[in-house]
């Protein structure tokens, strides 16, 4: 069997294995809630990706949609990548798996959080379908909490700021509109984090 058949061969079993996951997720007890009201997991896994997103859950409104990232979160989450929607959503080398696939709800001061045990239970079978992964976008403190664990400094801030201490890991502050305040207070992420992101991002679209 030559490269280019056992490269075809494994992308096929990864795809197979994609959708067995998929049917265990919708059948898990946990999400059975979800599953009986018609909402399917929100997430994109390809074996393609060279980049992958992970977050905390999805929007109310991606979750609606069907559509991962399709909020005001979304809009500027891409402008700080510097790609077009096209390139988010069509270019093959995007999988975004946050660490709930549903959308958890509403709280007191925006969405819950993401519940526990659904990333550990599901991501490490996942990640294995994405042998090609060279950045990983961690946006938002849940996930740098997850993934970093005792890497991450003693505040999303300083974890941002360090951001180069963490390749292939690229931590960022969530986009959503709440966060608007940070942005304001600390202009460093858009003059010296938000080009950097950029570069890494082109280099992975071009792999």
């Amino acid at each position: 069997m030559s490269q280019a058949d056992r490269s075809l061969a494994t992308r096929d079993a990864a795809v197979r294995r994609l959708a067995v996951l998929d049917a265990a997720i919708q059948a898990d007890p946990q999400n059975r809630a979800f599953t009986l009201a018609g909402t399917r997991p929100l997430y994109h896994i390809t074996p393609d990706a060279t980049m992958l997103l992970i977050s905390q859950a999805p929007s109310n409104k991606a979750q609606s949609s069907m559509v991962f990232w399709n909020d005001p979160s979304g809009v500027r989450l891409r402008q700080w990548m510097g790609i077009s929607d096209d390139d988010f959503y069509r270019s093959g080398k995007l999988a975004v798996m946050p660490l709930d696939f549903y959308y958890p709800g509403k709280g007191a001061h925006g969405d819950l959080p993401p519940r526990q045990g659904f990333a550990a239970k599901w991501h490490p079978q996942f990640l294995p379908l994405m042998p090609k992964v060279q950045l990983i976008l961690l946006v938002g403190a849940y996930a740098q909490k997850f993934y970093l664990k005792k890497r991450a400094a003693k505040s999303l801030t300083a974890t941002v700021r360090q951001f180069e201490d963490y390749a292939p890991y690229f931590p960022l502050v969530h986009p959503s509109p709440l966060n608007y305040g940070w942005l304001a207070k600390n202009p460093w992420f858009e003059t010296t984090v938000v080009p950097a992101l950029q570069r890494q991002v082109h280099a992975a679209l071009q792999a």
